[in-house]
């Protein structure tokens, strides 16, 4: 079994590594770091939720779930 928190605790580290990279990338091109600063927190937030649910939903299909023993 597979608790909702572990998804959450994923989510969670891939975002940090996620938004770290989406407000450097902003930075360089608008080439202002506060501009990063400020799309950073946002784009956590949005994605953090969709990604989520997004492996909610993933959870209720058996899509490529082999259950046999070996």
């Amino acid at each position: 079994m597979v608790l909702k928190r572990r998804h959450l605790a994923k989510a969670f580290t891939w975002r940090v590594c996620a938004t770290l990279t989406t407000i450097i990338i902003a930075a360089i091109v608008v080439g202002d770091i506060k501009v990063g600063l400020l799309i950073g927190p946002l784009d956590f937030v949005i994605k953090i939720a969709l990604y989520f649910f997004h492996e909610r939903l993933w959870m209720r299909t058996r899509f490529g779930v082999n259950d046999e023993k070996h």
